[in-house]
């Protein structure tokens, strides 16, 4: 069965960091685009950052310069690198693919054709 599983999240300190892990099983990321999203309480879900199959970035002006998005393709997982947290940055983070598509500022509009659970990362001030 195809899908892609998360890692990472918890518990950190404002100005700490964390980073999430996202891989894929059953495909590969040829012709993906990778993204990340993150959903507040009470807020509606926001695209963080993206990656495609030709290693074309896109960050959320919220955290340009913080967070880094990489991919191992040897691994078939995608790393976010998350620097220099901030308590607004708490949120659920989930991981999505989406085939054909390059990652621009549109992407986190597209349909994905895989999604994973989120896992919460907490950021205390």
């Amino acid at each position: 069965e195809a899908q892609l599983v998360e890692s990472g999240g918890g518990l950190v300190q404002a100005g700490g960091s964390l980073r999430l892990s996202c891989t894929a099983s059953g495909f590969t990321f040829d012709n993906y685009a990778i993204g990340w999203f993150r959903q507040a309480p009470g807020k509606e879900r926001e695209g963080v950052s993206c990656i495609d199959s030709e290693g074309k970035t896109h960050y959320a002006d919220s955290v340009k310069g913080r967070f880094t998005i990489s991919s191992n393709n040897a691994k078939n997982t995608v790393y976010l690198q998350m620097n220099r947290l901030q308590p607004e940055d708490t949120a659920v983070y989930s991981c999505a693919a989406a085939r054909l598509i390059i990652c621009t500022e549109y992407y986190y509009r597209s349909a994905n054709d895989y999604w994973t659970q989120g896992n919460q990362v907490t950021v205390s001030s």
